[in-house]
């Protein structure tokens, strides 16, 4: 019976999570074929070079997907894992699908080249960074800059963009120009989407901070900011002297705010700010202040 009341609560998250992944396909299929494509614009990745090959080879679109995305799903479960591979297979069915059935959907904008990139690059970031963050890929092509980086002497994001040049080169064959910087603009605005929805707009900020009043500042933190705070020793490198460094996780809405505690009590404390992804458990809670 244990096992079984541990069991059900997971088999339920990993249905949602794969719901969550084929609405984050469908979503971005839509970006596709109402958006990006009808305007002449495309994505970059795997799926830049299906629109390609679609267009070139007059293939359906879904069906190149499928296809072009085969290898870097095995990839993805030699590197990453089996789940993340077993996701990826929901998400990119899901886009290939999504551009099948979508594929006669009249385009939603037409001719503002502006508004196209924008609105396409959201629906599009949104699709796919749903997709991510329920634990699977809508296009291989940063699995293979993972495995890229493992080999070669230049970061993920790196070989990303690099890998990308030669996507919208090619995308400039059937587009033109002008369509390949348009698609170079929404797949940027994309980016920035995903890495929104992935970590969300009420991100945490980790501070630092080495100060000669770490008493005073932890109350302060904690009656005006409802924050608590932990203590650590800290020796400078140069003068050997001990201080005691404080750490604190609040939320970016907070942030202006604890700057100005910390100038108050001690303008010339060190301080050190960090972008935190996910907190989870501990104490990372807030209290009422008034």
């Amino acid at each position: 019976m244990r096992n079984i009341k541990k069991q059900k609560p997971k088999t339920l998250k990993l249905i949602m999570r794969g719901i969550l992944v084929i609405l984050g396909g469908f979503i971005a299929a839509y970006g596709l074929e109402t958006v990006l494509i009808p305007n002449s614009v495309s994505d970059g990745g795997v799926t830049g070079l299906s629109i390609v090959g679609s267009q070139l080879f007059n293939v359906p679109l879904g069906a190149l997907i499928a296809l072009l995305n085969l290898p870097f799903i095995w990839l993805g479960y030699k590197q990453i894992g089996k789940s993340f591979a077993v996701f990826s297979i929901i998400g990119i069915a899901s886009l290939a699908v999504g551009t099948i059935a979508m594929h006669h959907t009249p385009a939603i904008i037409e001719g503002d080249t502006l508004l196209v990139t924008v609105v396409g690059g959201i629906i599009l970031g949104f699709g796919m960074g749903l997709a991510l963050r329920n634990g699977g890929a809508l296009d291989g092509i940063d699995m293979l800059a993972v495995l890229l980086s493992r080999k070669l002497p230049f970061g993920t994001s790196d070989l990303i963009l690099f890998l990308n040049v030669f996507v919208f080169i090619i995308v400039s064959t059937v587009f033109g120009l002008q369509g390949a910087i348009l698609s170079a603009i929404a797949y940027f605005i994309a980016s920035k989407v995903i890495h929104i929805v992935e970590e969300g707009l009420s991100g945490s900020k980790t501070f630092q901070i080495i100060t000669s009043q770490p008493e005073l500042m932890v109350d302060t933190i904690r009656d005006r900011l409802g924050r608590s705070a932990t203590y650590k020793e800290a020796y400078g490198g140069f003068t050997h002297e001990k201080f005691v460094e404080i750490t604190c996780v609040i939320n970016r809405l907070e942030e202006t705010k604890l700057k100005e505690i910390i100038s108050e009590i001690d303008p010339k404390c060190f301080v050190t700010v960090y972008d935190v992804a996910e907190v989870k458990g501990g104490n990372f809670k807030k209290n009422d202040i008034h």
